[in-house]
């Protein structure tokens, strides 16, 4: 069974920090990486230490996708936050973040 994928609020302004070439990079990504299976770890998809963002990652080129999974009521993944790494800092909705 499918998992719905969700956006929070504060991700519209993360995506709107993007190019337009970066946006379907992401949303590619998000569909056929985070519909099925988003809880198995692979080379671009694990889970992270604590951090106050989210408890997985998925890297996509230089992009990063966090986002949290519940099982219950419905298999549900909300993307909290899409950020830009570059060299070892991650910039979420332009602002530098540390995690």
């Amino acid at each position: 069974m499918a998992y719905r994928i969700e956006y929070s609020p504060e991700t519209e302004a993360h995506l709107q920090a993007l190019t337009a070439r970066q946006r379907p990079i992401v949303f590619d990504a998000v569909d056929s990486q985070l519909a099925h299976e988003p809880t198995t770890e692979t080379r671009n998809r694990k889970p992270i230490r604590p951090n106050p963002i989210a408890p997985w990652e998925l890297r996509v080129r230089n992009l990063r996708v966090y986002y949290d999974i519940a099982e219950e009521p419905e298999q549900l993944v909300t993307v909290v936050a899409v950020g830009v790494k570059r060299r070892d800092r991650v910039f979420i909705g332009g602002k530098e973040m540390q995690l």
